[in-house]
């Protein structure tokens, strides 16, 4: 059944998934999904999760989910290098401790990032 499940979700996508990267920041988990179509063309799903607690007391998994297209690749790095670059000319306390291109927190594997969950 849960084959089925995932299944279903990489369909609803509209890809396989090929690679990804599981990315632990504070109280918040990115996880980048490459995923290829039919006719092996790949895009990307960037997916903020954040685990919250519901009004009745149980856990949830709070998900904003932003899909990128191949045409969209090179002006959404160049957008996404600009604005950090400026953070890092204006803030630069906020990178204090961080070599360069790097994102603060933990970097796991998926496996492991479901693994603590």
């Amino acid at each position: 059944m849960a084959d089925f499940d995932l299944k279903k979700e990489n369909d609803a996508e509209g890809g396989e998934e090929v690679y990804s990267k599981a990315v632990r920041a504070g109280r918040r988990t990115y996880f980048f999904d490459v995923k290829a179509t039919r006719n092996d063309d790949y895009f990307l799903t960037i997916t903020e999760s954040r685990k919250k607690l519901g009004k009745d007391g149980n856990f949830f998994f709070d998900k904003h989910k932003i899909y990128l297209y191949k045409e969209d690749f090179a002006k959404f790095a160049d957008g996404l290098d600009e604005v950090v670059n400026f953070i890092k000319e204006h803030k630069p306390e906020f990178f204090a401790g961080q070599q360069d291109g790097e994102l603060p927190g933990e970097t796991l594997s998926v496996d492991d990032e479901f693994e603590k969950l």
